[in-house]
């Protein structure tokens, strides 16, 4: 079991205090946005044997056992953060598989750089990912049902908005939001700015459910993926609940201290509130056309108090322990590794005193007793 030392990445939007809050440490004035553990080559945690990364390399069987390199390959096959939002990140979507595997191909047989700016693919994996409130925490998951979105922007009374709320209200939902979606990104960006300055001045009068929207535009100022986020939900998760992102949902996170864990890619494809590149055509390929409430998670308790929080994907399991005083002994040893991380009070496990923000690697079929008061969160695979 070894004890990791993890990369904090300081994004731009990241909060300057939650994670040094959750840490203990007086906050630096910079943006701390992620802190990663794993062993993605971009940042991987180290240990006492070197990187994370470099542990596994020298003997994927012993670290990962032999069911999940046989399923994953010779890599952990996910990414576990914490993620500290002080203000929206970028409006966002990631491909699934096939299309992974796809857009790669292409964009390697037209020869794009790897590291160029208009690059979408990174790789040929997929990136579900499954973000668990810390904080209250709110975010953008998923279009809602058209006519609200009519609703919403009929209710700003800006007259160049009147044709996005025709076409929302006419149409069918799939054809709805791709011609909305499509004409917001597409439309003359001077002429875009200027409807989006008057749609946040309004938002931010009328407040309510449109004050959400007046905030994201303090961000991006004159940004279309302002507009983009009015066709999408609006989620406020509690400490404990958590959503799911799978591929093709357009999501955005706004604020707020969570744990997020990922499968590992880079894939992403954009649709605003970023200076970044914007693929349209792309992004329209990959963006699923579906209308519908965001599903918020809650953990489904079991017999030993592992608190699961259950989805599709195989390449990550989040669950979650909330030890009482007097908790000894659960041993928590799987075939498959583990990263296990305490976000409240004071853990045991091995000869590890976790406190919150501090984890640890669990090698497969390794012995991983835990005890303490405090809440810990299991990351690990399904095979």
């Amino acid at each position: 079991m070894d004890r990791l030392d993890n990369t904090i990445r300081p994004y731009a939007w990241g909060s300057t205090t939650a994670i040094p809050h959750l840490l203990g440490v007086e906050p630096s004035g910079e943006p701390q946005a992620e802190m990663w553990m794993g062993a993605h080559p971009g940042a991987p945690s180290r240990t006492g044997r070197g990187t994370l990364a470099e542990v596994i390399d020298a003997d994927p069987e012993r670290e990962l056992g032999a069911k999940t390199v046989a399923r994953f390959g010779p890599h952990l096959p996910f990414l576990l953060k914490l993620l500290a939002a002080g203000g929206p990140l970028s409006l966002q979507v990631h491909p699934d598989l096939d299309q992974a595997g796809q857009g790669y191909a292409d964009e390697e047989r037209r020869g794009v750089p790897l590291d160029a700016p208009h690059r979408n693919y990174k790789d040929t994996n997929h990136k579900p990912e499954l973000v668990c409130a810390l904080t209250e925490f709110d975010g953008l998951c998923g279009f809602r049902e058209p006519s609200r979105s009519a609703d919403l922007l009929d209710a700003l009374g800006v007259d160049s908005l009147r044709p996005y709320v025709d076409l929302l209200r006419a149409r069918p939902t799939d054809a709805a939001l791709r011609e909305v979606l499509t004409a917001i990104l597409t439309s003359d960006p001077e002429e875009m700015a200027g409807t989006v300055a008057a749609a946040a001045a309004a938002c931010a009068r009328l407040g309510g459910d449109h004050a959400p929207y007046a905030g994201i535009a303090r961000h991006y100022p004159g940004d279309p993926g302002v507009l983009a986020a009015m066709l999408l939900n609006h989620v406020r998760l509690q400490p404990g609940e958590a959503l799911f992102l799978g591929a093709g949902i357009p999501h955005a996170y706004l604020s707020g201290l969570s744990v997020e864990i990922m499968a590992n890619s880079d894939n992403v494809l954009r649709c605003g509130l970023t200076p970044k590149h914007v693929d349209v055509p792309e992004l329209l390929r990959v963006v699923r056309f579906e209308a519908g409430d965001p599903g918020i998670l809650r953990p489904e308790a079991a017999a030993d108090g592992e608190e699961l929080y259950d989805t599709p994907a195989d390449e990550f399991r989040l669950s979650r322990y909330v030890l009482s005083e007097g908790t000894t002994g659960r041993d928590l040893a799987l075939d498959t590794p583990q990263i296990l991380l305490c976000t409240a009070g004071s853990v045991r496990t091995g000869e590890h005193e976790l406190t919150p923000g501090q984890s640890v690697f669990v090698p497969a079929d390794e012995k991983a007793e835990v005890s303490g008061n405090g809440t810990l969160f299991r990351a690990t695979v399904v095979v």
